[in-house]
């Protein structure tokens, strides 16, 4: 099976976690999430490990949803593709150690929730981050929620109904991404911005990462739960399959 994630390790315990499907933009499919959610697991029990920055091979951090898995879903595969969304979400929130998002490129959909679940976020001036779901048909659910964290109801309404994007200059004025950087600088910033929290006592750290899961964990859990169902309602409706199959040039 292909690999569809690159560990490398660097000075100070930093594990840096590439998304390495650049031929798809790094899209999240059944294969990446099923590497993904252990991957993680295991970094987070190793005590060589320190701290994780999260990133992208090639161009993009991570297109989102896989276009071609998402146009073959129907209504009762729906729960599955869900659960294993939800588990990859999981993942990264139930890290007790820093965790950084270095934002090389484009972080759509899926891929910016991810970014999301990090502790900070990293970008240079030409990324564009979007919940562009709606667009293809799937209602803007768990991705709506998380920016309910750091966005008013306004301006998340604007990003979530239309899906339109945003540049790093506009989400670093939101709050959406703590620090804009020259490109060759992402990731240097991200393994600083790391290694600095992984200085800070444990303990105090863990607990309050703790906390902040525990403060929000309702939410998100009732966010993939109404995910699954109204992801379900779309499929049924149809409007995902047309909109997609269309755009990889395969109308029904």
């Amino acid at each position: 099976m292909n690999k569809t994630l690159r560990t490398t390790f660097g000075d100070g315990g930093v594990a840096t976690v590439s998304f390495d499907r650049p031929q798809a933009s790094n899209a999240l499919n059944h294969a990446l999430r099923d590497e993904f959610i252990p991957e993680l697991q295991a970094l987070n029990g190793s005590p060589e490990v320190r701290a994780i920055v999260l990133t992208g091979a090639g161009r993009s951090f991570c297109a989102g949803q896989d276009l071609h898995e998402a146009a073959a879903m129907t209504p009762g595969l729906v729960p599955t593709w869900q659960a294993q969304q939800r588990a990859m979400f999981q993942a990264i929130r139930d890290l007790d150690k820093p965790c950084v998002a270095a934002l090389n490129g484009a972080a759509m959909g899926a891929g910016f929730q991810v970014a999301l679940c990090a502790d900070l976020r990293v970008a240079h001036a030409g990324v564009r981050i979007a919940q562009p779901e709606l667009k293809a048909g799937i209602a803007s659910i768990v991705g709506s929620w998380m920016m309910t964290l750091h966005l008013g109801l306004s301006k998340n309404m604007e990003l979530s109904l239309t899906g339109e994007a945003i540049d790093a200059h506009q989400a670093h004025a939101l709050g959406l991404v703590h620090h804009v950087v020259e490109a060759e600088q992402v990731l240097p910033t991200a393994h600083r911005l790391a290694l600095s929290m992984a200085a800070l006592p444990l303990t105090a750290f863990r607990l309050t990462k703790q906390r902040f899961r525990e403060l929000t964990q309702g939410g998100f859990d009732e966010a993939c739960a109404a995910g699954a169902r109204l992801q379900a309602q779309c499929y049924a409706a149809g409007e995902p399959q047309r909109v997609l199959s269309e755009r990889l040039g395969a109308p029904r």
